[in-house]
């Protein structure tokens, strides 16, 4: 009999991340998957990033996770959104290319020693004395492991809908993960089923390009991983994007259709994302709106094929393309696949523990789909950190666990493990208290210490940052004491229409004002101190001593409420506490307590339903 100190279940997202982590770590990997060659597809929109979930692939990669690198390589278009506002929601985003991602997907993890992969379907976990010690495949194998990783998407008993016709599928054209909810539900585990949907792909020359709105990329692009070639990037030709819009008209076409819906009619029972709603609920919950955007994006280079981004729907054949010829640019189109609706089963993530590890089994992890998330970056983020605590538990070694005021990734986890959830959780800017300090462009400073730790950033990259950390240092302390004349920068301010000085500031402080950039100041100064060429050949240190400047007060302020919730969090709650004995709160407590078994009385005081007085209750309990 085979085994394998870890074994993964899919191949998409989570389970890449899952898989090459352990693997490069030094444990024997197992990635079970039906089709290699579907390594990564992606299922709805070809793009990786956007707002917040672009913060969280710039985390990946800081830790040395794969879905970067992979973007970089599919990627036929990059923008950064909201540049407009502050650092805080500046987000990377890419249109990739769907089919050659799956093909960077492979590539990359058939690089990866130590990893294997089998094309089956896992139906049977093995779980003896509370421990994960096997599974059983559709192919009759059984196979030992350490430590099991299910991360098996939208495909546990995957049921999809067009109109009123349902038909069994994971995705469009792969059958549904059959046996395995049955297996875990028997384990003890409580499931549940979402739904997410899809919209219907256009075929490219039907549509009237030249009377739609183009949005092009950023020239020069920028790529999300520190490990891709600046002097190899962009490897893809670069593609526009383009926008229309809904109308009344449209709408009452969709209207039509409504007595048809499986989301109206009760078909469809697992419920959806709130923030990414299909067309038909749009019109349905926002019927004061006259319009609604929608994004005409390509599915690759070489495909003929347009996602049509916002009109996700699992209305009628015939409504969805009734609905499609009314919109601008669309008169004439064809509709090359109907949209449509896919239900699946999750588990509440209150089951897992803030490592992925489930409570109820050691050694066994959920991660992406599974725990109830939206999104391939919500997914890998999920993977590679159950993949980092697979190894590390085989290993002996500390587990490993994000903070909230460390990373998009710990606010991620945080709240499924505390809050749970009934609806596919989608990550936001506003889900991070701190997210000042938690910016893309501070990715790597803030978390590439563990991805070195682990053995999955190389030394060169790693000392690369601590160079750069030095220089950021240097060059604060000696601006905030290099002080400009009114001679000197008048001019400059003058031709910025923003008030000269009287008397000579520092450069910290003139920087903070808003139109004034750093790199110009830079030339005031350039024959002082040296600082000069250092700062100007290093274009990273230079915006992280501009933002720090810029938004030092801010900062400070978050920093001072870290420190004072890293109190709470440093008082720690055994995991055997029994909180039946707290008589003195409310039964609706004790209840959430015990289901989620909190490390601290920080995130004691995150569970919804748990009061401040509970709170204080508790630490007096833990006191005496």
């Amino acid at each position: 009999m085979k085994e394998y100190d870890v074994i993964v279940v899919g191949g998409g997202h989570a389970g890449i991340e899952a898989a090459t982590a352990p693997a490069r770590m030094g444990c024997s990997v197992a990635m079970i998957t039906m089709d290699k060659n579907a390594m990564g597809r992606m299922s709805c929109n070809p793009a990786v990033g956007g707002s917040a979930k672009g913060h969280l692939v710039h985390e990946i990669d800081a830790l040395g996770g794969m879905i970067g690198l992979i973007a970089d390589r599919s990627g036929i278009q990059f923008r950064t959104l909201n540049k407009s506002k502050g650092p805080a929601v500046w987000a990377g985003r890419s249109q990739n290319d769907r089919k050659l991602y799956s093909v960077e997907a492979l590539k990359i993890v058939l690089s990866v020693p130590n990893l294997e992969i089998i094309e089956d379907s896992v139906t049977e976990v093995i779980v003896e004395n509370k421990k994960i010690a096997g599974i059983k495949t559709q192919k009759g194998q059984e196979i030992k492991c350490k430590a099991l990783i299910i991360s098996t998407g939208t495909f546990l008993n995957g049921l999809m809908h067009t109109g009123l016709r349902t038909f069994q599928g994971g995705r469009y054209g792969e059958p549904p993960a059959i046996g395995l909810t049955e297996s875990l539900v028997k384990l003890g585990f409580e499931a549940g089923r979402l739904k997410t949907g899809t919209p219907p792909r256009l075929k490219k020359n039907t549509i009237n390009w030249d009377i739609l709105e183009e949005q092009k990329g950023d020239n020069p692009p920028q790529p999300f991983s520190l490990r891709t070639p600046k002097e190899e990037f962009p490897y893809l030709p670069q593609l526009s994007c383009y926008i229309t819009y809904t109308d009344k008209t449209v709408h009452k076409i969709l209207e039509k259709g409504f007595d048809r819906s499986p989301l109206f009619t009760g078909k469809i029972k697992g419920r959806g994302p709130r923030y990414c709603p299909s067309i038909e609920d749009k019109i349905y919950r926002f019927s004061d709106k006259e319009r609604h955007q929608l994004f005409l994006e390509p599915e690759g280079l070489d495909s003929d094929l347009i996602y049509i981004n916002g009109f996700s729907t699992s209305l009628p054949e015939d409504i969805q393309f009734e609905a499609l010829r009314k919109i601008k640019g669309l008169e004439n189109v064809e509709m090359v696949r109907p949209g449509y609706a896919v239900e699946y089963d999750f588990f509440p993530p209150h089951q897992v523990d803030l490592t992925l590890e489930t409570k109820l089994v050691d050694g066994l992890y959920f991660a992406g789909q599974i725990n109830g998330t939206s999104g391939y970056e919500e997914a890998a983020a999920q993977g590679i950190v159950a993949g980092i605590n697979a190894a590390l538990k085989i290993q002996k070694r500390p587990e490993f666990v994000l903070k909230r005021s460390e990373a998009y990734i710990g606010v991620l986890i945080d709240d499924l493990v505390d809050k749970s959830t009934d609806e596919p959780y989608r990550m936001f800017t506003s889900r991070a208290e701190h997210r000042l300090v938690l910016r893309q462009d501070n990715a790597d400073r803030r978390l590439m210490k563990y991805g070195y730790e682990f053995g999955l950033i190389p030394k060169e990259l790693y000392n690369e940052l601590k160079e750069r950390e030095a220089l950021i240092s240097k060059s604060k302390e000696i601006l905030s004491k290099t002080k400009l004349l009114p001679s000197e920068i008048n001019p400059y301010l003058i031709q910025l229409n923003t008030t000269p000085i009287d008397n000579a500031e520092s450069v910290n402080k003139l920087v903070k004002r808003p139109e004034v950039n750093l790199k110009d100041l830079l030339e005031v100064i350039k024959n002082r101190d040296g600082l000069y060429e250092n700062l100007i050949k290093d274009l990273k240190a230079l915006e992280q001593v501009e933002i720090e400047f810029k938004y030092e007060g801010y900062i400070q302020r978050q920093m001072e409420l870290i420190e004072k919730m890293e109190k709470l969090e440093n008082v720690l709650i055994p995991l055997n506490f029994d909180y039946s004995n707290l008589k003195a709160i409310s039964s609706e407590s004790r209840e959430k307590l015990s289901k989620v078994k909190p490390r601290s009385i920080g995130q004691a005081s995150r569970i919804s339903g748990v009061t401040p007085s509970d709170i204080s209750v508790l630490l007096v309990y833990l006191k005496s």
